[in-house]
């Protein structure tokens, strides 16, 4: 008997673990990107995310409210879909960088057909230490833009559960409203591939329709009109993690992190790309110099200029390139993005 009641604590004790094991892999954060229906099918599509639920938060009332009290304006609330995600599959920094394509971030109160405050964008968190990761992540997003990104950044005051008919409704109502482009939804269940998909990451040239959908007006206008973002004041001037830098027009890869250096001109700098195969240079003689312009193959996008004036023993080049023209995927996170493969050259080259 007393070996069987050994047995049964120790049993209980594992279940337990397990239990608080299971508890500490889920997190949660809060969006409110307009109309709740679009946003929470976003989001469920999404490698990653455990659970979602549409509601309302950060309202002005201190009790449970519905439809009809929201859409009046009057009560503060905004429509918010909760999101619980693992952590181990997916990082908060991505579902920022997904949420962003969903809205625009310069609208106040308003998103699509929608308007009202009840509309507005927020991203609303439990644990204080999403605050910095949010806050980094805006102010990222905002050097991308001439006009002030209106997003929220605030602890969750209340949230409270939307009616049932609300729950799910795009997968209700097949056919039914949502502000969100529907190719974003394949979108965002490619972005976080499993790992069996990996070597099937397939890049192509997207439409100009396409293109401005996916892109942000700054990302579009170095791309598609050969613009030149403000030096100093650009995502990766300064960024030194080990990664690789991708097309962000088709996800194609082209950069490698260590063969960037800090070249003090305020944009990145590499030595060299991946591939010359990868990039196409044409003589640019615009505003009255004497360049090499730097393109994209596959995307024809502008990614900015080749010079002789690199590290000597790097080769002499240095491809002054547009942090617009770019994604940065972090060495931690090639492998879930598609990117396994090149993470052998950056430990050789290491």
């Amino acid at each position: 008997m007393k070996g069987r009641f050994y047995f049964l604590l120790s049993v209980l004790m594992l279940l337990s673990i397990n239990n608080l094991i299971a508890r500490d892999m889920k997190k949660t954060i809060y969006f409110a990107g307009g109309c709740f229906w679009g946003t929470e099918h976003f989001f469920k599509q999404i490698r990653g995310v455990l659970e979602t639920e549409v509601g309302y938060a950060n309202g002005l009332l201190d009790k449970e409210v519905g439809y009809e009290d929201v859409k009046t304006g009057r009560t503060g609330f905004a429509e918010t879909v909760k999101v619980v995600y693992n952590p181990e599959d997916i990082g908060l920094n991505m579902l920022l960088d997904l949420y962003y394509k969903t809205i625009d971030p310069t609208s106040l109160n308003r998103q699509g057909y929608d308007v009202g405050s009840q509309y507005r964008t927020g991203v609303y968190y439990t644990d204080l230490a999403d605050s910095s990761i949010i806050q980094n992540s805006l102010d990222k997003l905002a050097l991308n833009y001439k006009e002030a990104v209106v997003i929220e950044c605030l602890p969750l005051k209340n949230f409270y559960k939307a009616e049932d008919y609300h729950q799910d409704y795009l997968d209700k109502h097949k056919n039914g409203y949502c502000h969100i482009p529907t190719h974003l939804f394949k979108y965002a269940a490619e972005a976080n591939m499993k790992k069996d998909k990996v070597d099937t990451l397939e890049y192509k040239r997207l439409s100009d329709s396409e293109l401005k959908q996916k892109l942000s007006y700054l990302e579009y206008e170095v791309t598609q009109n050969n613009a030149t973002e403000r030096p100093f004041a650009n995502k990766y001037w300064n960024e030194f993690r080990e990664g690789i830098y991708v097309d962000i027009t088709t996800g194609e890869p082209l950069f490698l992190s260590t063969d960037k250096f800090d070249s003090s001109c305020g944009w990145p700098s590499f030595s060299q790309a991946i591939s010359s195969k990868l990039l196409e240079e044409k003589k640019d003689n615009s505003h009255n110099m004497q360049r090499v312009e730097v393109r994209s193959k596959l995307g024809d996008a502008h990614l900015g200029h080749v010079f002789n004036d690199g590290p000597k023993d790097k080769g002499g080049l240095r491809y002054c390139i547009n942090s617009a023209a770019l994604r940065f995927i972090p060495k931690e996170d090639m492998e879930k993005s598609g990117y396994a493969k090149f993470i052998p050259l950056l430990n050789k080259k290491k």
